[in-house]
């Protein structure tokens, strides 16, 4: 489990361990290093990840490295946020989503204090 400013690198091999059985309520981003809006979001997650420690977790994927977790969830575009809760998916937004809209998304499909 590698961890980059916070966000957990999820694996096909890890994902179940980091996601499926949190005791947390998981974002997982879809994503890959070449992507610019990928890129662009980074900063969002990490401040709302730092924001929200011990209440979320924030979880990334790379499409071009997980394929399994890829494909089982049927991302097609990049990025995709997809939002589990005790290993239930919850909703998905695609594309990029900006921090305010990214808090309302969030309160739409996690209950938390």
């Amino acid at each position: 489990m590698a961890e980059d400013s916070g966000l957990v690198e999820v694996t096909d091999e890890t994902f179940e361990h980091e996601v499926i059985r949190s005791a947390l309520p998981v974002v997982v981003d879809f994503y890959a290093d070449w992507c610019a809006p990928c890129r662009v979001a980074e900063p969002i997650l990490r401040e709302l990840q730092e924001s929200l420690v011990g209440r979320v977790k924030f979880a990334k994927v790379n499409v071009d490295e997980s394929g399994h977790v890829t494909q089982s969830y049927g991302i097609h575009s990049i990025p995709t946020y997809v939002f589990l809760d005790q290993g239930r998916e919850r909703g998905r937004e695609v594309g990029p989503v900006g921090p305010t809209e990214f808090r309302t998304i969030m309160r739409r499909y996690f209950t938390f204090a």
